[in-house]
Parts: structure tokens; C-alpha cells; sequence
């Protein structure tokens, strides 16, 4: 008998009691009459722990790769225009260092296009029986292949060497620059470690490289471990997502004799001309992996897999962007509605609250679009005899913590069909959450009946062990499977499950699909539920929040400041909370700690403990830790196709949303599928969005969620944005109402935070209520600016939020700048970061004396608010008055903007009358593009498109498609007009509206355009506008 189950039994007799005492201390809110009470049996904490290892780059007795191994000699050199193949062969005896060497590899290069060269080394002895170990299907992952490039025409060449051995190097040949060398390094390839160095320049400038919570600029001192981990937002760690690409961006002094010179950052002065080059490296790898940058190289290192490394010559950010998604695909177009604000939260305990949450919202005027339902049980916990019970009575959607099933107490069918009519008749709509683990129902519990596993088991749609059973994990419903994502059974049981659950929810159904806990997470360490099913359904080993011992009494910094009494209350219990854990917690019986080693045996991949030891998150650094595990005493997770989860598993996510997508468009033929997912990788941007994941509640975390965004702008996934006000712990009011404001001007916007906090919806604080609604009526104007970029990132590769950096690429002091952005290329973002500052420093980017002449120096910006120009003498760094509720926003001189105003919903902003604002630049033009559709089509069957041309006296529109939007244009304002127009305002050659000038904010507004537009809408035709 398993130990955990004699456990159960000895403490089972005293549950009648406790239940007992639990239904008479139940709080009178607590609807005993749906609440469903059972023992559940809590998994030890020991379930989830792996051994102890040490990270090898904090290892001091770790080997040196480059020192003891021999590295490669290349020969039989076969060259073309196109590229070119070789052989390499071990120069050396083998070092076997941190598994077997591999004696022969193939090198092959291709000229793929002229700013794509491809780089590949594989073993050169490779079958069925391997093939996994080193190559990534193109089935899981796109491969690019030759198109039309040639070593003739790249701006890429490489060159190879074998002195001392052999190494290569990759040279910008506009420049003559080296972006990638390997020279003066030694190749290390074995079946479970690949090591590669390249020389950087001092000071160098890499973004990427992630999912990671960091600066948007690396560093170089700084290690990057890639592995998917189902963990809470630490700092500088190893997060969800999997995204082993980078951007290097150089900076050049130009001089008098056309040459130019390498300079950092720091080395830039006023005076100076600049310009800089770009380029990107993509490790086309999905193994476990480390990249170390340090102060003049940056070392590779993997655990598995290949050498698949694709450059793209860039020469800037844009362009490197365009050239990496020509690889992993464009961003998906989004449905209109998704860029609508979201609320959610873990713990609206059925539909009454739920839409009390949208009647509230609409009562205080503040626009929602979407509401979501998280997962969640309240429960009721009771320590005895070292074993945990819990009592527990059901809040949130799910039946128990089980896809696709509801709880029909709370969230019952009927209820919820009658309410997701409202909810869409009013223009509004509903996702919930689906996490990747299906429960197994209890063999000996006959009521224990789960139709949505039956299926899958039937269709032996389940990952398996190594011996043909059935993998079984641990997640929030209890024993769990996971679907097979890699397998074509699998996919199609999981999108079947998508449909299935549409139809029990009505014709209105759900709109979009939360996937969450999909790296895949288990909260145990390898099958640790075989043998043990007959204790199902079963606890996880931690408390939930809420939970005696896990009450949740954090709060932002500074909120003792503002809040000193409660702050003092929350501090108090906080200790006590502490103490009493820590006397009852069992006492370590030693300070030293014993880590595990591994040592390679030559031929054996020891997949189980693998020698090299990535810098993993998890406890131990072990990767079975917290994971469906590529190891743990032989019980490995295999796929059906015989590939191990070893191998794949920085993939699952990415799989998983891909099946996602397959059965929403199945849901909604012809409609674009709304898919917001935790684990990505390359490619998952063309599938679905992403959110920062568990953040909390802290002043950095909102800090934090600039570069997360810009980063995963580089990553081809725009889609994106954080748990507003924070996920863990409790917000407060100061930074709910910053964090509001920032969010709106990001493209994924959304409210959440964890069961048991203190609530943050808009409307929970009078001046959030206020600052929401402002920045909301700065983001409902720029819908059609943002659903446009979207179309330039779907179809041309685009980025939507950009660094500033990015938009001004010649002055070198905007390098790590990541405190403000631009959103497109027309509105810089200067938010307030910290708390009790009523001002904010920021930068205007080519205002005046920017760094570097080459640097475009007549940079107009017009203020939101008043639309007047900001001076000209404001450059460097400036202080700005920013009060609690206002988030400094600026038009870019030169942009044309067509807006809508705010509504409470998206479908009914669309039908309001448009407004077209004219930020003129220092030549007085302007121009702008406006991409329309029916907001929610794969394949619209028509499009409009608008293009804006504008003078200091004149306004086109070129109109272009057979969309009818037939919304009239009210008025047009004109921002930088230095003196008041002296004509009359005319349409086509007609007289129409009325113009004022404003001579102090140098602003000409036009209104009354209705009548003149109203019969074919504003875009009906090409028009004219003169004044």
C-alpha cells in the first residue's frame, strides 16, 4: 500500500467532525446549499521536489569545455554561389565532457535570401533512432528553405578556418563589420551538449533572448537560461516561453574620411554624427539552453539539438524584425472587439457576479469589453496529524478544476447561456480559461465520471512513460493528463474538446480561449499519480491563496505612506502569519548542502540527469521539478511518435496553441480565433497572443511591463500585455491607477488578479474610476491607429509597440532606453513609474540637440491633451508635471490620424462619426494610412484603405477597397499651423463647415463636415479638404 494512501486512511475517521464544525463556521455569504464538501487528500510537498544539482556556470569545480576539448577540422569543401557544404571531423581525442562527443558532423551554408544566411551543423550519422535527439521536425517548427539568395548578391558572407581548428565568421559586407565570429574558440558538439563562442564588441547591444522579466537591454554580464517553467514572474529567470533569438544593435561614429568607428553608449557626445547597423541570430533549437553574455563574446550552450542558426543582416530593427518573421511567420490579425478592455479575475464565484462585474462597470461609464472566468476553488483547510485535509466548497467556473466541464452549482449551463445572450447583445464577450491538464477520474469512485478524458483515452491521445503507460502529472483538478500535442490523436481530441464545450454553452458560446499552465506544468516531479489514482480528486502540496497560512497581507511599496494604518495591520499579521509557520516548519538538519553530479558515460544519453546543468528556476535546478518531466527515475514523458519530452519540451505550449487555433476555427468558421496563451515559441505570434503571466502587485512589475512588450514585439507576438493593477497580492489605489492608464495604451489590456486579494476592478477606487475612463478615451481614439498596425504586422512584418531606439536608430543614447515607447510610429508613451511622483522624466527623440547630428533633429510632438507643440528647446532628459490620472502622451509631427470616439463597446465606437487629426512636421506635411474591415474575417471579402496626404493648407485622402463603413468624418484638426488660414474651407471645391484657429496652441479645427459626408460616409471616395 502506497505510503501516502496508509497516511489517508489513519486521518480519514476525524473528516465527519470537521465537516461538521466547517458547515457551522461557514461565513454567511458562503452558499452552503451549491457547495459541495469531500475530503481531498493533499499531496506531499515531497512530490515535487528532484535532487539537488548545481548550475554549471555556478559551479566552481564545473569543466571548461573550451579548455579540454579539441574541437573540429573541416575538409571536402563543396562551394557554390548558393553556399556551401563540409565535413568536420574531431580535431583531437574526445573530451567527452558533458556527454559523448560526436566524431563527424556536416556543415552546410545557405545564401538563402540576400539578407538571410542559413548556418547548419548536425552529426553526419543520423536515422530514425536519433533523429529527434538532434533534428526539429519542420512538422513542430518552420524551416526555411533556399529562395533566391546567392553569396553574390548577400550583404552576409561567410568565411571559415581551420587555424587552430575550425571556426567561422559571418561579415556585414557594406560595412566590413564581423557580427558573428567564432575565431579563437573551439566547437564543442556531443549528443547532449553544444558549445559555441562569438566575439563581441565592448559594451555591445543584444535584445531578445527570452521570455524573461529584465531591462530590454541584456547587459553583458548576464546569463539567459531558455527553458519553459510554470513560475511566478521571478527577476532575471527562466519564465514560460522560449524565444532563442536576438538583435544586436552597433553604433558607428562617422569620419572625415567616410569611415566609421565603433562607439558605445557612453562614448557618444552632442557633437557627434552616428548611424548604426542591426542584425539578428535565431538558434532554431527547442532543447534546453543557456546563453552567457559576457564583457567581449557571448557563449551558446545547449543540451541537446543542433547548430541551426539563421542570420538576418537587418541593417535596422525594422528590418531584422520583417526578416526573422519571414522565418517563424507574421503576427495574427485580430477581431476588433479583442482590443477592448478585459476584466478578470481568480475567484468570481458564479454567473450572478459575473455579470454584476459588467453592470458595474457599465453604471460607472467605464468601457468593458470582454469578461473572462479564471479557475478556482475557495476551500477550507485543516492540518492534522502532519497530513492536510481540506474541506472545500467550489467558486470560479470549472467543476473541480476540469477543461471544459462547469460547475453546475455555480456556473451552470442554462444560467449561462441566458446571460451570454446579454452579454453579446450588448457587444460584449466572454473567455475562459482552459488549462493544459485533464483530469482522471478515481477508479474506485464510480460517480467520478469525466466524459472529456474518456474520449481522449479512447483515442490514445494522452502523453505516455517510456513503458506504454499513461503519464500522469499532478495540476489543479488532481491527477492529470496531458494531451499529446505532438500527435495528430492528440490535437484532434483537444480541438474536438474545444467544440464540444462551445455547444454546451449555447449558439453564444464562448469568444475566446485563456490557455494557461501549458509549458506544460505538474506540480509534482515525473508520474507521481500512478498507483495512486484511487486517491483522486487531490490537493496540491502548497496552500492556495487564501488558505490558512497563505492569507495574502502584501501591498505595493510605498503603501505605507498612504495607507499607514491599514499598512501597519496588514504588516502585523503578516508576522504573525510568518512566525506561526515557522513553528510549525520541520528544521533542517544541516546548513551544508549535498548537490548530485552527473558524469557522462561515453554512448549513453543520460536524459535522466543530463551532465551539463542549465541554471533552471525551479528548486534544484532540476528540470522534472514542476514540469511534465523529461526525467525522473525512468519515468520520462514520451510522445506517442517515441520522441521524449527531453526533447520537445520548450515546444509544448507552442503546440498546444496551435491545436487551440485549429478548433476555434472550427468553432467560428472563417473568424479570426482569439487565443491568449502562457508558453511560446517561435512562431506561436501567428497563432496567438501572449500575457506576462503571475506578476504582482509592485511598482517594478509595472516597470517591467515596457520590455517584456518590446521584447516580445521582437518575438513576432504584439499581441501582448500584463495582469494590470498586478496578479499576486493586493493593489492599491495609486498603482492601479498608474498601471490603468499605462495598460491603455498597450494592445492587450487586461485586469486580473489571484483568489482572496482585495478587489481591483476600474471601478473599486473613485480616481481609478476617473483615470481609467481618461485613458480610455485616449485608446478608444486610437482603435483604428492600432487595429491598422495590427494589419502592418500581419501582412509587412511590422512591430506595434516599438522602443525608442528603434524609431530613432542614429542616437546611441536611447540604447537601453525602456521607460518609455512608441505605439507605431506616431505616439510616444512617457508614463509615471514610481511611487508618489506627481512628475516624470522623459525624452522628446530628435527635439533639438539630440545625441547625433545624424539624428533626425526636427522631430515635432504635440501634446495629447492640447495638441500644442512641445518646445524645441526641451531636449535631454525633461521633467514633466504628471499628476495622479495622466499619463503624458505626444503625436508625432508628421502623423495623420482618423479616430473614433469612445463608446462603451467597440461595436458601437465603430459607428460614431470620425475625426482625422493632422500633426504637421517642421516642412509642414503630414501623412497617415488607415486600414478598415468587418473587424473580424480571415479573409475579408472587402477591405478599405485610406491614405493621407497633408500641407500646411491642404488634406487628401486617397480612398482604396469596397468595404463600406458609412460613418460620416465631423471634423478635422490641424496641429503646427503657425497663422491663421486665411481661406475658406472647402470639400471637393465646395464650401463646407466652419474653421477656428487657435493662435496659441497653433491649432485649426474644422467641424461641421457631417452633412457633407454623411451620404457615402468618410471614406466613401477620395476627397480633398482646403482651407
Amino acid at each position: 500500500m502506497s505510503p501516502w494512501r496508509l497516511k489517508w486512511l489513519q486521518v480519514v475517521s476525524l473528516l465527519s467532525p470537521l465537516v461538521v464544525e466547517a458547515q457551522e463556521s461557514a461565513s454567511p455569504g458562503a452558499s452552503l446549499s451549491t457547495a459541495s464538501f469531500r475530503p481531498i487528500f493533499t499531496v506531499p510537498a515531497s512530490a515535487d521536489v528532484g535532487k539537488t544539482l548545481l548550475p554549471n556556470v555556478k559551479d566552481p569545480q564545473a569543466a571548461d569545455a573550451q579548455t579540454v576539448c579539441p574541437g573540429y577540422k573541416g575538409s571536402n569543401v563543396q562551394s557554390s554561389d548558393n553556399g556551401l557544404t563540409a565535413d568536420l571531423t574531431l580535431a583531437g581525442p574526445a573530451c567527452n565532457v558533458y556527454g559523448t562527443d560526436i566524431n563527424s558532423l556536416s556543415l552546410t551554408v545557405e545564401y538563402q535570401t540576400d539578407s538571410r544566411l542559413h548556418v547548419e551543423i548536425v552529426p553526419s550519422h543520423i536515422d530514425s533512432s536519433n533523429r529527434s535527439n538532434y533534428l526539429l521536425s519542420p512538422e513542430y517548427v518552420a524551416r526555411p528553405s533556399q529562395e533566391n539568395g546567392a553569396a553574390s548578391s548577400s550583404d552576409l558572407t561567410f568565411s571559415w578556418s581551420n587555424d587552430p581548428s575550425f571556426s567561422f565568421e559571418v561579415t556585414r559586407n557594406s560595412t566590413g563589420d564581423a557580427i558573428f565570429s567564432t575565431a579563437g574558440s573551439k566547437l564543442v558538439f556531443e549528443d547532449q551538449f553544444i558549445e559555441f563562442v562569438t566575439s563581441e564588441p565592448a559594451k555591445y547591444n543584444v535584445y531578445g533572448l527570452g521570455e524573461v522579466i529584465h531591462g530590454l537591454r541584456l547587459g553583458n554580464n548576464f546569463t539567459r537560461t531558455i527553458y519553459a517553467a510554470d513560475v511566478g514572474d521571478p527577476i532575471d529567470r527562466n519564465l514560460y516561453g522560449s524565444h532563442p533569438f536576438y538583435l544586436d544593435t552597433r553604433y558607428f561614429q562617422s569620419e572625415d574620411d567616410g569611415s566609421y568607428t565603433y562607439i558605445t553608449a557612453n562614448d557618444s557626445a552632442g557633437d557627434g554624427s552616428y548611424t548604426s547597423h542591426s542584425h539578428g541570430v535565431y538558434l532554431r533549437n527547442a532543447h534546453g539552453q543557456e546563453v552567457l553574455m559576457r564583457a567581449d563574446n557571448i557563449t551558446w550552450r545547449t543540451i541537446g539539438g543542433s547548430i541551426d542558426l539563421y542570420f538576418f543582416s537587418g541593417p535596422s530593427q525594422p528590418e531584422v524584425t520583417k526578416q526573422y518573421q519571414d522565418v517563424i511567420g507574421y503576427p495574427a490579425m485580430q477581431q476588433y472587439f479583442t482590443f477592448g478592455l478585459h476584466q478578470c479575475r481568480w475567484g468570481y464565484e458564479n454567473w450572478s457576479v459575473v455579470e454584476d462585474v459588467v453592470n458595474t462597470y457599465t453604471d460607472f461609464g467605464i468601457p468593458l469589453e470582454n469578461i473572462w472566468t479564471d479557475i478556482g476553488m475557495s476551500n477550507i483547510r485543516f492540518v492534522c496529524d502532519s497530513q492536510s485535509l481540506a474541506l472545500t466548497f467550489e467558486a470560479d467556473y470549472m467543476n473541480q478544476y476540469r477543461d471544459f466541464e462547469n460547475d453546475l452549482g455555480r456556473y451552470d449551463y442554462e444560467t449561462g447561456q441566458d446571460f451570454l445572450k446579454r452579454l453579446h447583445d450588448g457587444g460584449r464577450h466572454y473567455i475562459p480559461i482552459i488549462d493544459a491538464a485533464i483530469y482522471i477520474p478515481n477508479p474506485e469512485n464510480a460517480s467520478d465520471t469525466y466524459e472529456t478524458f474518456d474520449r481522449g483515452n479512447a483515442t490514445d491521445s494522452w502523453v505516455l512513460n517510456p513503458d506504454g503507460s499513461t503519464y500522469i502529472g499532478d495540476v489543479w483538478p488532481g491527477y492529470t493528463v496531458f494531451p499529446d500535442v505532438l500527435s495528430d490523436a492528440g490535437v484532434e481530441f483537444w480541438a474536438n474538446e474545444l467544440v464540444i464545450y462551445h455547444e454546451k454553452l449555447g449558439t453564444d458560446g464562448y469568444d475566446g480561449a485563456w490557455i494557461d499552465m501549458n509549458e506544460a506544468a505538474s506540480f509534482c516531479s515525473g508520474s507521481c499519480g500512478s498507483g495512486n489514482l484511487t486517491l483522486n480528486p487531490v490537493h496540491p502540496s502548497f496552500r492556495l491563496p487564501g488558505e490558512p497560512g497563505n492569507v495574502i497581507y502584501e501591498y505595493p511599496e510605498g503603501f505605507n505612506l498612504t495607507n499607514a494604518t491599514e499598512a501597519a495591520s496588514a504588516s502585523a499579521a503578516s508576522s504573525s502569519q510568518a512566525a506561526a509557520a515557522s513553528s510549525t516548519a520541520v528544521s533542517a538538519p544541516s546548513t551544508s548542502t549535498s548537490y548530485f553530479r552527473s558524469t557522462p558515460t561515453p554512448g549513453v544519453r543520460n536524459v535522466n540527469y543530463p551532465p551539463y546543468v542549465i541554471d533552471h528556476v525551479q528548486n534544484g535546478a532540476d528540470l522534472s521539478v514542476h514540469a511534465i518531466s523529461p526525467f525522473r527515475d525512468y519515468r520520462n514523458a514520451t510522445h506517442t511518435n517515441g520522441i521524449q519530452e527531453y526533447d520537445v519540451h520548450n515546444l509544448y505550449g507552442h503546440s498546444l496553441l496551435q491545436a487551440t487555433y485549429l478548433g476555434l476555427s472550427r468553432i467560428f468558421p472563417g473568424k479570426r480565433p482569439f487565443i491568449i496563451g502562457r508558453s511560446t515559441f517561435p512562431g506561436s505570434g501567428k497563432v496567438a497572443g501572449h500575457w506576462g503571466g503571475d506578476n504582482a502587485s509592485k511598482w517594478y512589475y509595472m516597470y517591467f511591463s515596457i520590455p517584456q512588450a518590446l521584447s516580445f514585439s521582437l518575438f513576432g507576438i504584439p499581441m501582448f500585455g500584463t495582469d494590470t493593477c498586478g496578479f499576486n497580492g493586493n493593489s492599491d489605489e495609486e498603482l492601479c491607477n498608474r498601471w490603468m492608464s499605462l495598460s491603455a495604451l498597450f494592445p492587450f489590456y487586461r485586469n486580473h488578479n489571484v483568489l482572496s486579494a482585495i478587489p481591483q476592478e476600474a471601478y473599486v477606487w473613485a480616481s481609478v474610476i476617473d483615470a481609467t475612463k481618461a485613458a480610455m478615451n485616449i485608446r478608444f481614439q486610437l482603435l483604428p491607429y492600432m487595429y491598422t498596425l495590427f494589419h502592418l504586422a500581419n501582412t509587412k512584418g511590422d512591430t506595434v509597440m516599438r522602443a525608442l531606439a528603434w524609431e530613432f536608430p542614429n542616437d546611441p543614447s536611447l540604447a537601453d532606453a525602456d521607460r518609455q515607447f512608441f505605439l507605431g510610429h506616431d505616439i510616444l508613451v512617457t508614463p509615471v513609474l514610481e511611487q508618489g511622483a506627481t512628475s516624470v522624466d522623459g525624452v522628446f527623440p530628435g527635439n533639438g540637440n539630440s545625441s547625433g547630428n545624424n539624428a533626425s533633429q526636427n522631430e515635432f510632438y504635440y501634446d495629447w491633451y492640447t495638441q500644442s507643440p512641445i518646445s524645441p528647446s526641451l531636449t535631454g532628459n525633461v521633467t514633466i508635471s504628471a499628476p495622479l490620472g495622466h499619463i503624458l502622451v505626444y503625436i508625432r509631427g508628421g502623423a495623420v490620424l482618423a479616430t473614433q470616439p469612445m463608446a462603451l463597446t467597440t461595436r458601437d465606437a465603430r459607428k460614431l462619426p470620425w475625426s482625422v487629426l493632422v500633426a504637421l512636421d517642421a516642412s509642414g506635411s503630414a501623412n497617415g494610412y488607415l486600414y478598415l474591415d468587418d473587424g473580424e474575417s480571415l479573409n475579408p471579402e472587402a477591405i478599405k484603405e485610406v491614405e493621407f496626404e497633408a500641407d500646411g493648407s491642404t488634406l487628401t485622402a486617397k480612398v482604396t477597397g469596397g468595404f463600406e463603413d458609412g460613418v460620416p468624418l465631423a471634423n478635422v484638426t490641424v496641429m503646427g499651423v503657425q497663422k491663421a488660414p486665411e481661406g475658406e474651407v472647402r470639400l471637393n471645391g465646395q464650401m463646407v463647415g466652419e474653421g477656428a484657429y487657435d493662435s496659441v496652441g497653433k491649432t485649426f479645427r474644422i467641424t461641421g463636415l457631417e452633412d457633407a459626408t454623411k451620404k457615402i460616409g468618410a471614406w466613401g471616395s477620395d476627397w480633398r479638404l482646403e482651407w
